[in-house]
C-alpha cells in the first residue's frame, strides 16, 4: 500500500512549506540586527530605544497564547494562517516606510514600534497552528530529518540573501541616499510577502490532524499547568530568554555605531556565523539523539556563554571580537533551538503540544522582554556617564553581555541539576 506521504500533493505541500520558511526568514533578516538598527537610528531613536524595539520579538511571543484560543474554534486553518501571515508581512513592510511619513521623529518612532509589535503579534498568533498544519504532511518517522533540512535550506539561502541585501544597501549608504535604500528593502519585503502567499496557497488544506486538540480550555490548561516536568522547561526557557534579550537586541547599533562596521560588513559576519551554524546542525542533532535533548541544550548553553564572554571584551579597540561572539552565538542556536522544542515534546502529550508550545513561548517571551527593558536602562545609565566607570572606558553593551553570560551559566546549572535528571516521557 502506497503511503499518503509519498503522494504528489503531500510532497508539494512539504516543498511549499520549506520555501515559505525560507522566504519568511529573509523578511526576519530585514527586520532585525544591522538593517533594523540603521532604520531606527535614521528616524531618530537612541541606542536604548533601538534595543527595545529589536526585542519586541520576545514580547510578541505573548501573542502565541492566542493559539490556545484559536485551536478551540478555527475551522479553516489555511485561511486563518493566510490572512494572519499576509497582514504580518505587510506590517513589516510598513516599518520601512516610516521614514517617509509626515510625522515628527517621535511619531515615526511610535509608528515603527507599533508596526514591529503588531507584525510579530499576527505572526506568532498562528505560528504554532502553521507548524502543526504544515507538518501534518511530513511522515512522523522523518520529521526530525525534514526539520533539519528545512533549516539548512533557510540558512544557506539566507546567507546569500543577506550578502546581496547588505551589498545593495551599502551602495545606497555610500551615496548618501539611505531613503532610497529603505525603499528598495521595502520592495524586497513586498516581493517576499507575495512569495510567502503563493507558498501557503500551495500547501494542502488542513488534513484534520490535531482536531482532537479542540478540548475544553480548562482541561487543556489543567493538563499543561499541572505538568511539573513541563513547568521546569518553562523556567529554563525564561532564564535563557532573559540571557539572550538582555544584550542581543542592543548589539545591532553597537556594530554599526561604536564598532564602526558598515551594514554590509556586519552582514558578512552574520553570513560566516550562519555557515558555522549550518556545519554543526546535524552533529548537534546526533549528539542529542545519542545522549539526551537536555544534554544537547546544555552544550549549546556553554557555547553561548563563551560567545557572551567574547562580547563582554568587545570594544572599539578589539572590535573584531564581535565576529567570534557572533559565530559562537549562532552555533549555540543550532543546539538551543532544536533541543528546546524536543525537550517540550518529551514531556507533553501530543494532543496538548500546540498549546504547550504557545504557553512556553509566551511566558518565556515576557521574561525576555523584561530583560530587554532592564538592559535598556543599564545602557542608558552607562552612556549618561560617558561610557566610563571608575575612570575605565567601558561600553554598556559590554556590561549587558557580561550579564547575559551570568544568566546563561545559571541556565546551564539549572539544566544539569534539574532538567537532565527528569524522567523523559517519550523521545
Amino acid at each position: 500500500m502506497v503511503s499518503p506521504f509519498d503522494s504528489p500533493e503531500y510532497r508539494r505541500s512539504r516543498n511549499a512549506y520549506t520555501a515559505q520558511c525560507a522566504f519568511e526568514y529573509f523578511v526576519s533578516i530585514l527586520v532585525s540586527d544591522a538593517f533594523l538598527a540603521k532604520l531606527l537610528k535614521h528616524i531618530g531613536m537612541d541606542d536604548a530605544a533601538v534595543g527595545i524595539v529589536a526585542s519586541l520579538v520576545s514580547f510578541s511571543f505573548l501573542f502565541q497564547l492566542f493559539s490556545v484560543l484559536l485551536m478551540q474554534w478555527v475551522k479553516n486553518v489555511k485561511r486563518t494562517v493566510l490572512i494572519a501571515d499576509t497582514v504580518s508581512q505587510t506590517l513589516f513592510l510598513g516599518v520601512y516606510l516610516t521614514p517617509f511619513l509626515p510625522l515628527p521623529p517621535a511619531g515615526k518612532a511610535a509608528a515603527a514600534g507599533a508596526g514591529m509589535l503588531l507584525g510579530y503579534a499576527f505572526k506568532y498568533a498562528v505560528s504554532s497552528i502553521l507548524f502543526r498544519w504544515a507538518n501534518s504532511y511530513v511522515d512522523p518517522k522523518k520529521r526530525g530529518e525534514f526539520s533539519a533540512v528545512k533549516e539548512m535550506i533557510s540558512l544557506i539561502s539566507g546567507i546569500l540573501f543577506t550578502l546581496a541585501a547588505g551589498f545593495v544597501f551599502d551602495r545606497f549608504e555610500a551615496d548618501g541616499d539611505l531613503r532610497s535604500g529603505f525603499l528598495v528593502l521595502a520592495a524586497a519585503i513586498f516581493a517576499l510577502n507575495l512569495c510567502c502567499l503563493v507558498c501557503l496557497l500551495l500547501i494542502r488544506r488542513d488534513t484534520g490532524e490535531g482536531n482532537e486538540g479542540r478540548r475544553p480550555l480548562g482541561q487543556v490548561l489543567g493538563a499543561i499547568l499541572g505538568n511539573r516536568a513541563f513547568l521546569r522547561i518553562v523556567v529554563l526557557t525564561c532564564i535563557w530568554n532573559a540571557a539572550q534579550y538582555m544584550s542581543v537586541g542592543f548589539l545591532g547599533t553597537y556594530k554599526t555605531e561604536e564598532l564602526a562596521f558598515s551594514v554590509g560588513t556586519a552582514q558578512v559576519v552574520n553570513m560566516a556565523a550562519n555557515l558555522c551554524r549550518f556545519a554543526v546542525s546535524k552533529p548537534f542533532g546526533r549528539i542529542s539523539d545519542r545522549t539526551s535533548y537536555a544534554h544537547g541544550f546544555g552544550l549549546a548553553l556553554l557555547i553561548a556563554a563563551a560567545g557572551f564572554a567574547s562580547g563582554a571584551f568587545t570594544s572599539p579597540s578589539s572590535r573584531w571580537l564581535i565576529a567570534l561572539y557572533t559565530a559562537l552565538y549562532y552555533v549555540s542556536m543550532a543546539g538551543s533551538n532544536q533541543n528546546s522544542f524536543n525537550m517540550t515534546y518529551s514531556y507533553v502529550e501530543p494532543e496538548y503540544l500546540v498549546q504547550a508550545m504557545s504557553v512556553r513561548s509566551s511566558v518565556g517571551g515576557i521574561a525576555g522582554f523584561a530583560a530587554s527593558i532592564a538592559g535598556s536602562r543599564i545602557l542608558s545609565a552607562v552612556q549618561a556617564v560617558g561610557n566610563r566607570i571608575g575612570g575605565v572606558e567601558i561600553y554598556g553593551q559590554q556590561i549587558l553581555c557580561a550579564l547575559s553570560l551570568l544568566l546563561t551559566l545559571a541556565a546551564f546549572v539549572y539544566t544539569k541539576a534539574v532538567v537532565e535528571k527528569q524522567k523523559v516521557v517519550r523521545r
